[in-house]
């Protein structure tokens, strides 16, 4: 598990945590970094990657286009990279390039080095990737929920750190309570966040999943399928015979306390005692002592 270290909140995003030069040459994809300051040639045998970077899908097709691109023009957006006690580096930003970069043949990249502790790689590469979209969202999905198991973040300071609003965190978080076969269709690509969200309560997800697919449902079309559904109807407790509530009346007069009873046959039973304050407490306790 990653170690704790002391929280910086990613603020202005990755300018507030790496400055300003660092950040435009990592966010700037589209020229070849201007200004060079800070940056490093690293051989590619020294970089390892994150095992916490959220992104886990690479697609082939993708990253064969950035590999081909790479070997005719070089890499135009370096890597950012933090020391490791081995003396290699780890990636903070930039998987895809690198593993892009060894398909075309590189053996050298450049690279922004910072010292950085756990948490602020962690927010780095959740920032970098959700700007980008370019993460599924079950990815995104437990990228938040890492932040808020191992760093303590709430839903409110993720909102406020990505750029999101609340609500999102919460229905994204939720996605990771479908079944695997939903969860599948989902990274594959097959459905969509917002059509996974439509699913979260239903009673039939994995069926309803294969129907939105099978008729190329939108999102607003699958959330009318989802309505259609029949609602889950709860099955109605047994009436309770007359000699158990007639036994519930008798000891809940006999102890001045709500008694229930619930018998489950030759299972046994449970019987309930509730009280208000601890003077009630304290009361029982006294009277089935004696």
């Amino acid at each position: 598990m990653m170690t704790q270290a002391p929280k910086r909140r990613l603020g202005r995003g990755l300018a507030a945590l790496i400055g300003d030069d660092a950040a435009e040459a990592v966010g700037d994809a589209a020229e070849t970094v201007r200004d060079p300051r800070g940056l490093k040639t690293i051989a590619i045998d020294l970089i390892h990657p994150n095992p916490h970077n959220p992104r886990r899908s690479f697609a082939a097709a993708d990253l064969e286009d950035l590999a081909n691109s790479i070997r005719e023009k070089g890499l135009l957006q370096p890597l950012m990279l933090r020391p490791r006690a081995q003396g290699d580096y780890e990636i903070v930003a930039g998987e895809r390039r690198w593993r892009a970069a060894q398909m075309a043949g590189v053996h050298e990249l450049p690279a922004l080095v910072k010292d950085l502790s756990d948490v602020e790689t962690l927010e780095i590469a959740l920032i970098e990737n959700i700007q980008r979209a370019d993460l599924n969202p079950l990815e995104e999905a437990r990228a938040y929920r890492q932040l808020m198991e191992e760093f303590n973040y709430t839903q409110q300071q993720l909102a406020q750190s990505v750029g999101k609003s609340r609500s999102h965190i919460a229905n994204t978080l939720r996605l990771q309570t479908l079944p695997p076969a939903v969860l599948g269709l989902i990274e594959k690509g097959e459905l969509t966040a917002g059509h996974a969200r439509a699913l979260v309560a239903t009673d039939a997800p994995e069926a309803l999943a294969q129907k939105i697919i099978q008729l190329g449902l939108s999102v607003r079309e699958a959330e009318g399928l989802v309505k259609e559904q029949p609602e889950k109807r709860k099955a109605a407790k047994p009436e309770k015979d007359a000699d158990t509530r007639a036994f519930e009346k008798n000891l809940s007069d006999s102890l001045g306390l709500h008694v229930t009873v619930s018998d489950r046959g030759a299972k046994g039973g449970t019987l309930t005692i509730s009280y208000k304050t601890l003077d009630q407490l304290d009361d029982l306790a006294r009277k089935l002592t004696r």
